[in-house]
């Protein structure tokens, strides 16, 4: 049936924040005396503390020292790396082409509200969002699909008459375990082999732009 929504991530497939969320990780866990490389958190960025912090700690994701380490990376995030933060390029205009076309558009992303909030405003993108879904306590981060299922929820459609848009391979598994076709952006580091899944994969937001001809036959709206 024909696309009626598309939900997108954000960190490395709306703004160029992989890498900088991969530093604060480093940088928090170094604080709380752990030296891991930045080539082992990279590869995680996508998924979130839930996931990353017992991978790499052996800690629960609910004690209190999980905890603290998620703040200190936020704090350190949003001081260190999030001020230099850019969007990547055609943002807005994929976005305006969208909702020329009637397409609800909506957030599914671990980030936490105060970081989407600010990743949407360096994306200037905020005003055409109708629903955003960030992690809640009690939801499991990328690859489980309950953030996606949130934003399918959510929305007005069926999970068949939405698209999920995302960079990581986290994205593609999520999209896929929650019924939703998945579209796979290189511009968040990852190459096609672990993109697997993705019904197309474009070089990032200008790329699918430049080729949205191709994008209106595959949403069945030409």
């Amino acid at each position: 049936m024909p696309v009626r929504g598309v939900i997108f991530d954000v960190d490395g497939t709306l703004v160029d924040s992989n890498d900088a969320h991969a530093n604060a990780w480093v940088d928090a866990l170094r604080d709380a005396g752990f030296d891991v490389s930045f080539a082992r958190i990279r590869d995680m960025i996508g998924m979130g503390g839930d996931k990353i912090i017992p991978d790499v700690t052996g800690w629960n994701p609910e004690s209190g020292e999980a905890k603290a380490l998620a703040a200190r990376r936020g704090e350190i995030f949003n001081e260190r790396y999030l001020p230099h933060l850019q969007s990547f390029p055609d943002v807005r205009a994929l976005f305006l082409r969208m909702r020329k076309d009637r397409l609800e558009l909506s957030i599914a992303t671990s980030a936490k509200p105060d970081e989407l909030k600010a990743l949407l405003r360096i994306a200037n993108v905020a005003d055409l969002v109708s629903e955003t879904a960030s992690k809640t306590a009690d939801e499991r981060s990328k690859p489980d699909p309950d953030i996606v299922d949130a934003a399918v929820h959510r929305s007005d459609f069926d999970a068949a008459q939405l698209v999920m848009v995302g960079d990581t391979p986290y994205d593609i598994e999520a999209a896929g375990r929650a019924g939703v076709r998945a579209i796979g952006f290189r511009c968040g580091g990852w190459p096609d082999d672990r993109l697997a899944g993705a019904a197309q994969i474009y070089d990032g937001p200008w790329d699918m732009l430049a080729r949205y001809c191709e994008v209106e036959q595959m949403f069945e709206r030409k």
